[in-house]
C-alpha cells in the first residue's frame, strides 16, 4: 500500500472496532450508554448509584467486589472528559498491541490497585482517630485509573519518540493535578497508576517477537510431506515451495 493510502487510513486506527478490539468497543458502548444515563436521569437517581458506586473506605471494607467492578461503569465527568476520549485511543491502540486479554489485565489491575493503595489509608487512618470518620466516605469512582495504567503500559511498546511525550504528558497531568490540591488522592493514585503501567513493560514485551508461526498449504498440507519438509528445512528457517510465512 502507498503512504499516501496508509496515511489516509491511519487515524481511523485509533478507534476501536467490534473485531480487531473488542474490550474496547463493547466497553465504550457500555461507558457511553452510563454517561449518556449520569446526564439525562433523574438527579436523585444518579446520585444514589455513584454513591452505591463509590470506592470509598467504607465501601470497600462491606462490599468490596461489587464496588470495585461498578465504579469502573462510569466516567468522573461524562463523556466530555479528557479520560473518555484518552479511554478510546489509549486502550485501543493498546488492545491492537497485546490483544484483549491482556489490556483487560492492565486495566483492571491498575484499576483495583491502585484505589486499594489509596483508599486503604484512608480506611486505617480512620479507624485510628487521624482522620474523620466523614473521610471514610470520600465519593470515588470512574475509570481513570484504569487509563492511566494503561498510558504507562502503552508507553513502553512505542517507539521513543512517542514512549516519552505519552509517559511526560501523564504524569504532568497528574502532577499539576496535586500541585493545586484538588483532590490529591486521586492524583497520588493516578500517579501510582502510571507507575503501574510501566512496571508491566517487562511482561507485555515478552512474547512479542520471535518468529511467526508457519503455514503449510497445498500438497504439503499432507501429514507425510509435512514431517519431510521439517526435517530438510529444520525449523523452517528457510523457504521452501508449498510453505508460506505469515
Amino acid at each position: 500500500m502507498s503512504g499516501a493510502g496508509r496515511s489516509g487510513r491511519w487515524p481511523w486506527r485509533l478507534l476501536p472496532g467490534p473485531r480487531a478490539t473488542p474490550f474496547t468497543f463493547w466497553y465504550a458502548l457500555l461507558l457511553v450508554g452510563t454517561s449518556l444515563f449520569a446526564a439525562y436521569a433523574d438527579p436523585v437517581r444518579v446520585a444514589e448509584l455513584l454513591r452505591g458506586s463509590s470506592t470509598d473506605a467504607a465501601h470497600l471494607a462491606a462490599t468490596p467486589l461489587r464496588v470495585l467492578v461498578a465504579s469502573a461503569l462510569w466516567i468522573d465527568g461524562g463523556l466530555l472528559s479528557g479520560f473518555a476520549f484518552a479511554f478510546v485511543v489509549v486502550l485501543a491502540t493498546l488492545e491492537r498491541r497485546v490483544g484483549a486479554v491482556r489490556t483487560v489485565a492492565v486495566f483492571l489491575g491498575g484499576h483495583v490497585l491502585a484505589t486499594l493503595a489509596t483508599e486503604l489509608p484512608v480506611g486505617a487512618a480512620v479507624a485510628t482517630g487521624a482522620l474523620p470518620p466523614g473521610a471514610a466516605h470520600r465519593l470515588d469512582y470512574g475509570i481513570s485509573y484504569g487509563v492511566m495504567t494503561c498510558a504507562g503500559a502503552l508507553a513502553g511498546l512505542l517507539p521513543g519518540r512517542l514512549r516519552w511525550p505519552l509517559l511526560g504528558g501523564a504524569a504532568c497531568y497528574a502532577a499539576a493535578d496535586l500541585l493545586t490540591f484538588a483532590d490529591p488522592l486521586s492524583s497520588c493514585g493516578h500517579l501510582l497508576s502510571l507507575a503501574l503501567g510501566a512496571a508491566a513493560w517487562p511482561l507485555l514485551r515478552r512474547g512479542r517477537s520471535g518468529p511467526r508461526p508457519v503455514r503449510l498449504h497445498g500438497d504439503l498440507g499432507h501429514p507425510a510431506l509435512r514431517r519431510a519438509a521439517g526435517r530438510a528445512v529444520p525449523g523452517c528457517a528457510v523457504p521452501v515451495a508449498g510453505v508460506r510465512r505469515r
